[in-house]
């Protein structure tokens, strides 16, 4: 019971407190870029489908999802999916989301390193990390030093998977920032909000990545704490 009640907790409440801002901070601008349209009158499906003819990208489609919690690129189905509300939308929100997803579907195409390294270890690091926090929590509980250094190496996995996350993302970003930029088809204040949108979105990925760290040091300062 002392996990859950020790002074290093406070570290758990900083992370979740940092995530629930970063979380407002992006909802808030997407919202209020989603009600301003784009002077250039295109949807954010078309402008996808524009980058990706550009940048010599046939084997990706453009699909429409009804449900899901946000956006993505899979590169698995070689899918840029975009939610309902942004694929017939001209908002600056919408197409910078869009243009976004491109560039994931980019780095995809010309190898992105942390890219191609985060989808390969992504199915034994997130494993590795839910199994990990159970393993050092039974050997905080237990006692057993060695147990919970095993925990912790475990988890450790899924934490700098989280952190890698950071250079992704924000490279997609700034190559669709660029896109949009270059090809005209978001100027002046238009691309400042699309710029807005994304930063904040990038900072979901900070909060989440800086939450788990401190998660982190959080087993790290208990396992120290057992040892005396």
């Amino acid at each position: 019971m002392f996990y859950f009640y020790d002074a290093t907790y406070i570290l758990v409440l900083i992370g979740a407190a940092l995530s629930m801002w970063a979380s407002a901070n992006v909802n808030s601008a997407i919202q209020k870029y989603r009600r301003i349209e784009s002077t250039s009158g295109m949807t954010a499906s078309g402008v996808a489908r524009r980058i990706l003819q550009q940048h010599g990208i046939f084997d990706v489609t453009v699909k429409q999802i009804a449900q899901g919690a946000s956006d993505y690129y899979n590169p698995s189905t070689k899918e840029v999916c975009l939610l309902t509300q942004n694929y017939n939308s001209s908002s600056i929100a919408s197409i910078g989301i869009a243009a976004h997803e491109c560039g994931h579907a980019i780095q995809d195409a010309t190898e992105y390193v942390p890219l191609a390294l985060q989808r390969y270890l992504a199915p034994v690091c997130a494993r590795s990390s839910q199994i990990g926090i159970y393993i050092a929590l039974a050997g905080l509980l237990l006692g057993m030093e060695q147990l919970t250094t095993v925990g912790i190496v475990l988890f450790s996995l899924g934490v700098f998977l989280t952190v890698l996350l950071l250079p992704i993302e924000y490279d997609a970003s700034n190559r669709a920032l660029k896109i949009l930029e270059e090809g005209s088809i978001l100027k002046g204040d238009e691309l400042t909000g699309a710029k807005k949108v994304l930063r904040a979105a990038g900072l979901t990925y900070v909060a989440a990545a800086a939450s788990a760290v401190l998660s982190l040091l959080r087993l790290l300062l208990l396992s120290r704490s057992r040892r005396r």
